[in-house]
């Protein structure tokens, strides 16, 4: 299990940013910690169509707060069930080196 930290979560955030954009999905921005105690995971909206994912990094894998994330992307610009697991296959493969990368 590699851990979660503040730089792997940055970088996890720009390669999915990089992927969904190719994709012609919204790239939402990204924060750490949510606001609300105890959730891993949340998602907010602002009015002008901006989404933020707040992803809890401490004391998490980097595998599941990946996955988090690519969630909180497929959330944010409201994949229709039929269409996610190929996007979240997409986007899961776009930060796939980064446990590789951050374990030499």
């Amino acid at each position: 299990m590699v851990p979660a930290d503040p730089v792997r979560f940055a970088t996890a955030a720009r390669r999915l940013g990089s992927e969904a954009r190719r994709r012609g999905l919204l790239v939402p921005g990204f924060r750490s910690p949510p606001r609300l105690p105890g959730v891993d995971r949340t998602i907010s909206r602002r009015a002008a169509g901006e989404a933020f994912v707040a992803v809890r990094v401490h004391g998490r894998s980097l595998e599941a707060v990946v996955t988090d994330m690519v969630e909180g992307v497929l959330a944010a610009n409201r994949v229709p069930a039929g269409e996610a697991s190929e996007l979240r296959h997409a986007l899961l493969a776009a930060v796939g080196g980064e446990e590789e990368a951050s374990a030499a």
